[in-house]
């Protein structure tokens, strides 16, 4: 039996809807002071309809969107609740992309990270990640840095990945 969509959800119901796992709600709660379950005896979570709306469109900007947690609090704060819930709803709300003061702040937008260069084998294919660590098959430009300083970060990211090869090695045998 479902229930109705003004009753109100415990956690795992909300993390079955939202597809996350019960973690996440509770780690977001204390990230976002606006995601504010009912608490019951013993602590017992009971999120309202519009917790659950809220969530959605916090959910939406952090994977779909790519902002960071950070970005996700400068939206509710600047934005308001309202406008991440019309997000959750699915409603259409102005361009989701950060305003242009915002545009190059690297807590803002995820995508502002720094990419390496993919090593690649005699043959041009893309060289095998160490378990673990996936690589990216493209490498956005970087904000605000200097080609110099997108060397030495490459520099200081291969050391980093033979650093966790030998580790990698050891713990083998």
């Amino acid at each position: 039996m479902d229930k109705s969509p003004d009753a109100f959800r415990t956690i795992s119901e909300a993390a079955d809807e939202l597809d996350l796992p019960q973690h996440v709600l509770r780690f977001w709660e204390t990230r976002f002071s606006t995601i504010k379950p009912l608490k019951r005896g013993g602590g017992r979570r009971y999120y309202r309809p519009e917790d659950v709306t809220l969530l959605k469109g916090i959910r939406h900007l952090l994977y779909d969107q790519g902002f960071t947690i950070k970005g996700v609090q400068r939206i509710l704060k600047d934005q308001g609740i309202r406008y991440v819930i019309a997000i959750g709803e699915g409603r259409p709300v102005e361009a989701l992309s950060p305003p242009s003061e915002m545009a190059d702040d690297e807590d803002f937008v995820a995508e502002s990270a720094v990419m390496p260069e993919i090593e690649t084998d005699a043959d041009g294919q893309q060289a095998a990640a160490p378990r673990g660590l996936k690589l990216p098959s493209f490498k956005p430009k970087p904000a605000g840095l200097t080609s110099a300083d997108r060397d030495r970060l490459s520099d200081v990211l291969r050391e980093l990945l033979d650093c966790k090869r030998l580790l990698e090695r050891a713990r083998e045998g």
